[in-house]
């Protein structure tokens, strides 16, 4: 099993979010992007016609923009709630 402890903080990968909808994954993706943060997405995907519904996607990024990352996420989803209210 490789070490990790001599990794530099970029090399170091976080789940910063996850959702079923990939969709949703592309937007919170271009969001990142647009900032300047790096994404990695990984698809959890089961095959449909053994396992119907399950799966989902994950976005992640380095651990020296994960702080950057969850705050822009934060924001997104804050707003999400403000308008949904506001439209109510």
């Amino acid at each position: 099993m490789p070490e990790t402890q001599g990794q530099e903080p970029n090399e170091v990968l976080v789940d910063i979010f996850e959702t079923e909808q990939e969709s949703e994954a592309m937007v919170v993706q271009s969001l990142l992007e647009s900032a300047g943060i790096e994404v990695l997405q990984t698809s959890y995907a089961a095959p449909q016609d053994v396992m119907p519904g399950v799966g989902g996607v994950a976005l992640r990024v380095r651990e020296d923009q994960a702080a950057e990352a969850r705050a822009i996420l934060a924001q997104y989803q804050n707003k999400g709630l403000t308008e949904a209210e506001a439209n109510g």
